[in-house]
């Protein structure tokens, strides 16, 4: 359902994504996890056609990313780690607007828009953008993308910002939709998340994928045979060295 075929991405002289290949199934949430500035947002932007890769290839649902990019964008939903909204204008009308570009059904809409923002605590679509916490915000793209029910989510850092009750509820939203057969593409810096809720996991380190595979296989691989995700993501980076020796000296 997705598929990325050796993505390459260069700024300069930096290599920012090197060589990066894999295949998400239907119903599969698949977590891509990595250190800061590890190449996750460009892989994930690339995926989604708002960043064209310097070399390799994307397919999504069927489809070639070069060739029917708008065919894509139409089908899938994007949640990104920093939601950008149009701070004047108010939220209700913000969901308007996204229903008006992606040509809803007014009526099925309204009611779809009303169970999430029961489900969400969304009581605040009467306020302007610009008024709105970074968890309104999350909160308010979380609800203009899961109302379309696209046919596959790519989420950067979806539980940022959100309360404990919203991010339980949109963990089991994710679990449902891939009881649907929607693959779901997770980065989240909160290893406990990805640990629990992804089916397969990669990590990437400096723009390579430097493992993949579920939890069994991943420790299998690592020899980390009852390690956590996140003892088997500090050996795989090399972030893990001298962390007990520099508390000390902390």
């Amino acid at each position: 359902m997705i598929e990325a075929i050796n993505l390459v991405k260069t700024f300069g002289s930096l290599r920012a994504v090197d060589g990066v290949s894999f295949q998400i199934r239907p119903g599969e949430i698949y977590g891509f996890l990595g250190p800061n500035g590890a190449g996750k947002t460009t892989t994930l932007r690339m995926l989604t056609g708002t960043l064209f890769p310097t070399s390799g290839s994307v397919r999504v649902l069927g489809m070639e990313m070069s060739h029917q990019e708008i065919a894509i964008k139409r089908a899938i939903g994007v949640v990104p780690d920093e939601p950008r909204l149009y701070d004047n204008l108010k939220g209700a009308e913000y969901i308007d607007f996204v229903s008006d570009i992606y040509r809803l059904d007014k009526k099925v809409n309204q009611a779809e828009v009303k169970e999430l923002s029961q489900a969400f605590g969304i009581d605040f679509l009467d306020k302007a953008i610009g008024e709105y916490s970074h968890g309104m915000k999350q909160k308010l793209m979380l609800l203009s993308v899961l109302m379309r029910h696209p046919r596959a989510l790519f989420l950067d850092e979806p539980t940022v910002g959100l309360d404990a009750r919203s991010a339980r509820i949109l963990k089991m939203l994710f679990e449902k939709y891939a009881g649907e057969q929607v693959p779901i593409f997770l980065t989240t810096h909160i290893l406990e998340i990805a640990e629990k809720m992804c089916h397969r996991i990669a990590i990437i380190n400096q723009g390579k994928l430097v493992a993949e595979g579920t939890m069994a296989e991943l420790r299998q691989k690592t020899g980390e045979e009852k390690g956590t995700l996140e003892d088997i993501f500090l050996q795989v980076t090399g972030t893990g060295e001298n962390i007990e020796e520099l508390v000390r000296e902390l």
